[in-house]
Formats: C-alpha cells, sequence, structure tokens
C-alpha cells in the first residue's frame, strides 16, 4: 500500500497512460455521482486535483499508521504472539484486516455470479488517465456521500441526546466512539438498505456497470457500511481506497512498465500474486475473527 504511493505519482505524471492528454488535461467539472457534476470556477489541471487528492490520501494513510491510540507496528506485536486483534487500537489493522476479507467475499460473489453466467463487466472508458482519476476520486465522494451522509445521520438522529456542531462532526467521523449505539438491528438494517442503493447506484447511473456489479458492489458496501459505524469514515475510506486507487495503480504501472493493455495488465503475474495474497489474508482475517469471537464467547460462559 505503500508503494502505491509513488507508483500512482509515476503512471499520472510519468507515463503514457493518457495517450493524446497528459496531466496537463484542463478540468471544466467534476463529475459525482454518476450524472452529478461540478463546475470549476478556475484553472484547474488534472494533475492538480490528482495531487490534492494524493495529498489528502497520504495524511489519511499517516494517521491510520499512528492512531487512534497505538502505532500498527505496535498493535501488530500481540497479533502475531498470541493471534489477538485489537481493532480499537490501530485503524490500519482493522483496514488491512477487512481490506483483504472484502477482496475475498468479493471474488466469491463474482466467481458465483459467473457461474450462473452473469459477469461482472466495467463501464467502457474513453481515456486510462482520466479513468485512474476518478478511480481515484471515488472513495472520498462515494464515502462522505453514502456512509457518512446516508448512514452516519440517520444513526446520529437515532442515538444522540445531545446537538452541537462538533458533536455532529465528531459522530460522523466515527459513530461508535461517540455514540451510544445500543440497538444493533436498526444499525444493521440501515446499513444494507444503504448498501443495495450503492450497489443500484453502479448499475444505473452515468456509464453503469454490468448488472453483476449490482450484488458485488451491495455486498462490498454491507462490509465498508458496518467498518464505517464500527471504526469510523477513515477505516471505510481507505478501504474503498484499496479497492479502486491501490490496485489500480499498480496495474496501471505494470501495463506501461511492459506496454501491455490494462486489461491484460490484470493476468499479469505479478498482479495475479497480489491477488492471491489478498485472498490468502482474507482467509486467514476471517478465520482470526471467527476463533477471537468463539474465544470471547467462552470467556462469557
Amino acid at each position: 500500500m505503500l508503494l502505491s504511493f509513488p507508483i500512482g505519482m509515476f503512471v499520472v505524471f510519468n507515463s503514457a497512460i493518457g495517450g493524446d492528454i497528459n496531466f496537463e488535461y484542463p478540468l471544466s467539472e467534476l463529475d459525482l455521482f454518476g450524472n452529478i457534476s461540478h463546475p470549476f470556477h478556475f484553472d484547474v489541471t488534472l494533475g492538480d486535483a490528482f495531487t490534492v487528492l494524493w495529498i489528502v490520501y497520504v495524511i489519511i494513510f499517516t494517521i491510520a499508521i499512528f492512531g487512534p491510540t497505538t502505532t500498527f507496528f505496535q498493535t501488530l506485536s500481540p497479533i502475531l504472539s498470541n493471534g489477538k486483534i485489537s481493532f480499537q487500537s490501530n485503524y490500519l489493522v482493522s483496514i488491512t484486516t477487512w481490506f483483504s476479507i472484502l477482496i475475498l467475499v468479493s471474488t466469491i460473489v463474482t466467481l458465483t455470479q459467473e457461474g450462473f453466467g452473469i459477469p461482472t463487466l466495467p463501464p467502457p472508458t474513453d481515456n486510462d488517465l482520466i479513468q485512474f482519476f476518478y478511480v481515484t476520486l471515488a472513495p472520498l465522494i462515494e464515502e462522505i456521500g453514502f456512509r457518512a451522509l446516508l448512514i452516519g445521520i440517520p444513526v446520529f438522529m437515532i442515538y444522540s441526546h445531545k446537538f452541537s456542531i462538533s458533536h455532529l462532526f465528531n459522530s460522523l467521523w466515527n459513530p461508535s466512539r461517540h455514540l451510544h449505539i445500543y440497538d444493533s438491528k436498526k444499525t444493521i438494517s440501515l446499513i444494507v438498505l444503504v448498501a443495495i442503493i450503492f450497489g443500484f447506484a453502479h448499475i444505473a447511473t452515468g456509464e453503469p456497470w454490468s448488472e453483476g456489479k449490482f450484488a458485488q458492489a451491495s455486498v462490498s458496501g454491507i462490509i465498508i457500511g458496518w467498518l464505517y459505524v464500527r471504526f469510523g469514515l477513515l477505516s471505510a475510506i481507505l478501504v474503498h481506497w484499496g479497492t479502486n486507487y491501490f490496485i489500480f495503480s499498480y496495474a496501471h504501472f505494470v501495463s506501461q512498465i511492459n506496454e501491455i493493455s490494462l486489461d491484460a495488465a490484470f493476468y499479469h503475474p505479478l498482479i495475479n500474486t497480489m491477488e492471491i495474497l489478498f485472498l490468502i489474508s482474507g482467509v486467514i482475517s476471517a478465520s482470526m475473527l471467527i476463533l477471537n469471537y468463539l474465544n470471547s464467547k467462552k470467556i462469557l460462559n
């Protein structure tokens, strides 16, 4: 994940990913949520906007490494020594765990659908550079929209016993830390509902995916929605960032270095090896979560 930061910069500023256009391409407007766009009233290039996004993700990733209470490596030590996961101590532990689980579950859903003749095909793209920019933008926009607004605000209205601007923003940033969520059924129902809307948005707005994306995006929305409520907006953004920028930066890098198409890059040995590692990590992470849950039940009994 750390290496993807310089790799992404290389892809945007030092490769021919965009063909006839490059990082100096002017952005007259920003497409948000498919058909919604926001015009720029001053000169902004794609490179400018990408750099701002890149800096935002660097800041968020740095916070994830060192917080909220212990660093990533301090939290990793007890996991390796006795298998006890402490999600609340460090953001990056929850992010890497649930990112690998999301990849595992998404792969299972996709392969199952393909077995029934339902493919999951991405929308056509006119330019790989513009596509990579919007892939990078999506985690911020979609997590603020679908998670912070559609989940965070209703959860705040249900469980908050006071109102102030600071309390609202703190609750939207990390619901479980600042709200007493005593009825999990209501919250889970809301997460599932928003996840279905999230899945539908992928096949019904803008340049849509094929029908197979609905189930895959909905399941991903459930996982990220739960992650948002449990560990906060930062974790949700970075898990989504992992499925978008992180993976596509490596794919575009492989594509440019080997002078092959982006589609062919996803079948390159490096990308295949990464996918296998993600799946193995997903199985391990899921197993550790189950074992920790069973151990906690034994202790309570």
